[in-house]
């Protein structure tokens, strides 16, 4: 291909200034100097590389630089380090010369996100050693993971260059780590941006036709925010405001949550979309203006005093501030309206993160003191959990990210924010791991309570301890905080490490007794044989004498008979007994990767796959390849971790195939309804319904009916025709 280097160099110095020129921060000459250079740099190493789209590779770090400085909010040492940040990765310069032309502080900034770069782009799933390693980075060096956050958000804007599997594996990854980070960190839109985009090629027909309905709604929803815009303006000037009023739609991925959390259409979900109140205030007056606004909008406005959120008495552990409300709007439609300061409107746009560790001059309050501190509980649950799988240590860390908080005070009246079903043993754990690890029972509110009590908001908890007292494993029933099962398990971890040292030598003594050699391969068999999870489970068992030299004999008994079987296995492939056809017919069915590869296969048990699915195949340990639908709750998890595991499937004898599927179905009960059904299903569309089963409740009805489908097109058909019918509200497969 030829390409236009002169007009390609116009457009590289263009994008460079319009870097320059939309800052957050205001820059002065010497840090421009910093950013030219950086640039300079940035454009000498990557001159003869391009992007997969074909375009010059320097577009990408200029791109994210842009990020950095505008939407995150960082200055001119950040914008620096994300215009080199691929530089020791993709080309000759070093960790060393960048220290030497930049300094340690940038050199090492761009080596961390060079090591997060080479994990990313190893063919192996996110580890929980290199998961741990990325977080690590948070108690470094901020910029570090704000930076990669950057990085990760454009090459998820400009994902359509890639194959679609890499896609799917990207925007897996993405929503599986980066956006919850995103959220923690208080990147408000930048999460909600990288969720659109993670939907947008994980579950492409979803996104299109939500972002269609939105695009349909939007002149309406211009002539909704300019009504209420009117009526709130005239009140809020009568009191001399200085202010601003927007509307803005909902974030595709929350839309679908809530359609698929409620079960509800796109036309059901009513408020997906916000208006938000942004007004000029002092320091001073702040919280004042806010309730006052507050009081005007609900004298216009009936208000659903449940969906009230104060966030500005307490902000959230992130540094949000906002209040909250829903009122039945001009159109009488239920609304959310946002209230928020200048200053609480900045911090949720840009992060509490990128505006008090680095803006000179500017002391950290106790909102940021609170995000220190969670900073410094991920680093302890990282440090604790070496034994964690990746899943068990995201369910850990995420448990941190989005919970909702309870806040509790200690006997001095200091606040301490935890999550929501949060325990005084927490509490203890909170205060401190000692305090925690000796806690007999606590008094809230003066009342002696156990360890197990649940603290509600406003408790004020004094926690008792003995010397004597040892973490159990019962506890792990009641904590819900990371850094509380961190050290729970820790401890119970050490005292189980020692028994598992023992155990080993045992089975060691007993196999050198038997001539039998000790080695990774031997104990996976003993494992198996014995119906262990895991070898440390086999460890302990001979330990404690659940297992003995009785035992043992009878596993050296059937290794002669399980070295029979394999060599049977070998010389005659498994054949796919999940359906009735033939072998050969099942083979045709479904074919694998590029080369369309017949593959023996079963189908996965959680998301009831139907020929038209878009499927993939998933290779498990155990029992060869599981085909998922695309949608499969699973899916994400899937790809973002094993991706090396996920293998292309494809449909091929479709039409030949019939599969079972359960739908549910509700509406208004009334004579006839089940004639009707039935009429639908059996006639109309000729499946063979295998049972049905309906429940009548004062006049509504709820059902369920499983049925043989032959395909997709086949499934929605009905679901069509079954809405049409009169009284049914609600039709939906499990």
């Amino acid at each position: 291909m030829v390409y236009d280097l002169e007009q390609e160099k116009q457009e590289i110095l263009a994008r460079y200034k319009d870097l320059i020129s939309n800052t957050y921060r205001t820059l002065d000459e010497e840090q421009n100097k910093l950013i030219r250079k950086a640039f300079d740099i940035a454009l000498d190493a990557h001159k003869d590389q391009r992007r997969k789209s074909g375009e010059p590779y320097i577009y990408h770090p200029i791109e994210v630089a842009k990020i950095v400085a505008n939407e995150i909010g960082l200055g001119a040492t950040s914008i620096a380090c994300a215009l080199l940040h691929d530089v020791i990765e993709d080309s000759e310069y070093t960790h060393e010369d960048l220290e030497k032309l930049f300094g340690e502080k940038i050199a090492k900034i761009v080596n961390g996100l060079t090591k997060i770069s080479i994990m990313n782009h190893q063919n192996i799933s996110i580890q929980s050693e290199n998961y741990r390693k990325l977080l690590l980075t948070l108690s470094e060096d901020f910029r570090v993971i704000l930076i990669k956050i950057a990085d990760r958000l454009h090459n998820m804007r400009t994902l359509e260059s890639m194959r679609p599997d890499k896609q799917k594996k990207i925007a897996s990854e993405t929503v599986y780590i980066y956006a919850p980070l995103a959220h923690r960190l208080g990147l408000y839109n930048i999460k909600s941006e990288l969720e659109d985009l993670s939907l947008k090629y994980n579950n492409p027909e979803v996104y299109a036709e939500i972002d269609h309905k939105l695009e349909l709604a939007n002149e309406q929803r211009h002539k909704y925010v300019d009504e209420f815009t009117n009526e709130v303006s005239e009140r809020l000037k009568e009191e001399n405001l200085s202010f601003t009023i927007k509307g803005r739609a909902k974030a595709i991925s929350s839309i679908y949550r809530k359609m698929v959390k409620q079960s509800v259409l796109f036309e059901e979900v009513y408020d997906n979309y916000a208006i938000r109140i942004i007004y000029k205030s002092d320091a001073r007056n702040e919280k004042f203006l806010a309730w006052k606004i507050y009081s005007i909008v609900t004298d216009l406005y009936h208000s659903n005093p449940q969906r009230m959120r104060d966030w500005i008495t307490q902000p959230r552990s992130t540094g949000y501030e906002s209040l909250h409300l829903t009122v039945l709007g001009p159109d009488k439609k239920w609304i959310e309206v946002q209230i928020r300061s200048e200053r609480m409107d900045d911090i949720a746009e840009k992060g509490v993160a990128a505006h008090y560790k680095y803006k000179e001059g500017y002391r950290p309050n106790s909102d940021e003191k609170n995000f220190e501190k969670w900073v410094t509980t991920i680093r302890e649950v990282l440090e604790t959990q070496q034994h964690l799988t990746t899943t068990e240590l995201l369910d850990n860390i995420k448990l941190n990210l989005y919970s909702k908080e309870v806040f509790v005070f200690t006997p001095q009246g200091e606040i301490k924010i935890l999550p929501v079903g949060s325990t005084a043993l927490d509490f203890a754990f909170s205060v401190h791991s000692d305090l925690g690890t000796r806690c007999l029972g606590a008094k809230v509110n003066g009342k002696l309570v156990p360890i197990s009590h649940v603290l509600q908001n406003g408790d004020q908890v004094d926690i008792l301890s003995s010397q004597n007292q040892k973490p159990k494993s019962d506890w792990l029933d009641f904590v819900v905080t990371s850094k509380a099962k961190s050290k729970i398990k820790s401890y119970l971890n050490s005292t189980k490490n020692h028994l598992v040292s023992e155990g080993k030598e045992i089975l060691q003594r007993k196999l050198r007794h038997a001539k039998i050699a000790f080695n990774d391969e031997e104990i996976n068999r003993m494992q198996k044989f014995f119906n262990l999870k895991t070898s440390q489970e086999l460890f302990l068992f001979f330990q404690d004498g659940t297992l003995d030299t009785g035992d043992l004999r009878k596993y050296i008994e059937s290794k002669s008979v399980f070295n029979n079987l394999l060599n049977r296995f070998r010389k005659s492939p498994v054949k796919n007994l999940a359906f009735e056809e033939p072998a050969q017919t099942n083979l045709d069915m479904i074919v694998f990767g590029k080369d369309e590869e017949k593959l023996n296969y079963t189908f996965a048990k959680c998301c009831n796959v139907i020929p038209g699915d878009k499927i993939f195949g998933f290779i498990t340990i155990s029992e060869g390849i599981k085909i998922h639908s695309d949608n499969c709750p699973n899916a994400i998890n899937l790809r973002a971790q094993y991706d090396y595991r996920v293998m292309e499937a494809k449909w091929v004898n479709a039409e030949s195939f019939k599969n079972r599927i359960k739908i549910e179905i509700e509406g208004l009960d009334r004579m006839g309804m089940i004639n009707d059904i039935t009429q639908v299903i059996s006639n109309s569309m000729s499946i063979d319904m295998k049972s049905m089963t309906i429940a009548s409740n004062d006049g509504i009805f709820t059902g369920s009916i499983n049925l043989e489908v032959k395909n997709r097109s086949q499934l929605e058909e009905t679901f069509k025709q079954l809405k049409n019918i009169s009284g049914i509200s609600k039709v939906q497969r499990i």
